[in-house]
């Protein structure tokens, strides 16, 4: 039996058996509704959410979650532009490819997308959203900023990357609101960038602009 046909893609977004998941990632961490979590999903579903699940062998073993770029957890913006939120396999399922079996059905389902954006980490400490397994999936820089956490490791000096991948060669690059996103992520408490309700003011600090890549991904799908 092939890999493929023990593998399906559940979307869990209204889904009332998979709530849990709908609320957490795949981390091992306890359950529990958090507020910001709450509110986000509260308006991003109503303009096209979607978080999906890949289950292998009865278990689940990855997920994916985007929107809209103006449901996004990001401050991406762009004309008929889909943001990944998120994406994740866990390590007991690599070698199968389902990083881009979820980005695949991603980009079958929105069929009005003129392209996809999402961010990539550099130098990072977690081993979430890495760069170079975010290119793995088809996408490509188009900006980056050095900054700091000023709440952790205030002294490690880490980029982050505008990733962006285009279904047509006239597609509109996305933007970012870089001011935005030094404030931090809030729609999940497990994502390397959250902004935590007890931290007052800026998450990151900018240190220097590093690379802008206006012509980046001109190749489409």
């Amino acid at each position: 039996m092939q890999t493929v046909s023990r593998t399906k893609i559940v979307d869990i977004t209204c889904s009332s058996k998979y709530e849990k998941l709908l609320f957490r990632c795949l981390a091992p961490m306890p359950f529990r509704k958090h507020r910001n979590r709450q509110e986000y999903l509260a308006r991003a579903i109503q303009k096209g959410f979607h978080k999906k699940i890949l289950i292998f062998n009865d278990s689940v073993v990855g997920s994916i979650e985007y929107a809209p770029a103006e449901a996004a957890g990001y401050p991406i913006k762009g004309k008929n532009l889909i943001v990944m939120n998120c994406i994740w396999v866990l390590r007991k399922a690599k070698g199968h490819n389902f990083g881009k079996l979820l980005v695949q059905n991603m980009i079958e389902n929105e069929t009005n997308a003129s392209g996809f954006a999402t961010i990539a980490l550099d130098n990072h400490p977690s081993p979430w959203f890495r760069k170079q397994q975010i290119e793995r999936l088809g996408f490509k820089p188009k900006s980056s900023i050095e900054v700091i956490n000023k709440r952790k490791h205030a002294d490690h000096v880490f980029t982050v990357y505008l990733m962006w991948m285009s279904r047509s060669q006239l597609a509109e690059p996305p933007t970012w609101d870089e001011g935005k996103l030094l404030e931090g992520e809030t729609f999940c408490i497990a994502h390397p960038l959250y902004h935590p309700l007890t931290w007052k003011g800026d998450l990151l600090e900018r240190r220097q602009k590093r690379y802008s890549g206006a012509h980046a991904n001109d190749k489409s799908l």
